[in-house]
């Protein structure tokens, strides 16, 4: 089988699976993820394919939608690829790459991430660049809507210092989310590409922050948190 053959297949598993997934996380989300991170592989040496495939299946289980468990969407990924015959390297480093990708892996400060490539840092990458600007302002409140959470409450101040188990297990406003995830990606990015589409998308949610608090009170001249990670 081709590449562009094992990459339709892929696209059409995808579709098939995220049917009805939350709007953040749907196809769109993973078509978005593939066609930025085939962008960023552009400018890098990289395995186009595991890149592809890292890209498409990356979501095709995420554990906060199934209860918490991080093992779902790499078994799933593994088991579809082998049925597909592909070789059994590229099949351990997209699943490596589903494994390590997420946000929440960088709040482990004793272990840290336990795999990295280049692959991984371009997929990485073209999954955070979702999360600005735009388009990550739109997810994060749709998935905040999906879980009935407040918009905003200035009594309940961002948590800078969550561990992995209090970031899952978080159900604070959504606008927090912007200073505990959101603002933090652009210092995160791995690829020269990479940082270079995040500083729009960055300076974009800061734009939208400062708006959001001056309609919330208008009689406030500054944002409540306005030193944090700007």
């Amino acid at each position: 089988m081709s590449d562009p053959e094992i990459i339709e297949q892929t696209i059409a598993f995808v579709k098939e699976t995220l049917q009805g997934a939350e709007g953040g996380h749907d196809w769109f989300h993973i078509q978005r993820v593939f066609k930025n991170s085939l962008l960023i592989a552009k400018e890098e040496k990289v395995d186009v394919l595991v890149v592809g495939l890292g890209a498409l299946l990356h979501d095709i289980a995420d554990a906060k939608f199934n209860g918490g468990d991080e093992s779902v969407g790499p078994k799933l990924a593994q088991q579809f690829l082998a049925d597909l015959k592909i070789d059994p390297k590229t099949i351990d480093h997209v699943v490596k790459i589903i494994e390590n990708i997420s946000f929440k892996n960088s709040l482990e400060t004793q272990q840290g991430q336990k795999f990295n490539s280049l692959e991984l840092q371009v997929v990485q990458d073209a999954d955070r660049l979702d999360a600005l600007g735009a388009i990550g302002i739109a997810r994060a409140f749709n998935y905040g809507g999906f879980k009935n959470r407040e918009l905003y409450n200035p009594d309940i101040a961002p948590n800078l210092t969550m561990t992995k188990e209090e970031y899952k297990k978080s159900k604070a406003p959504t606008l927090n989310h912007f200073y505990e995830k959101l603002l933090l990606l652009k210092d995160k990015m791995n690829t020269k590409t990479g940082k270079k589409l995040a500083e729009r998308r960055h300076q974009f949610m800061l734009d939208y922050l400062e708006e959001f608090y001056k309609e919330w009170d208008p009689l406030v001249a500054t944002t409540p948190f306005n030193n944090v990670n700007a």
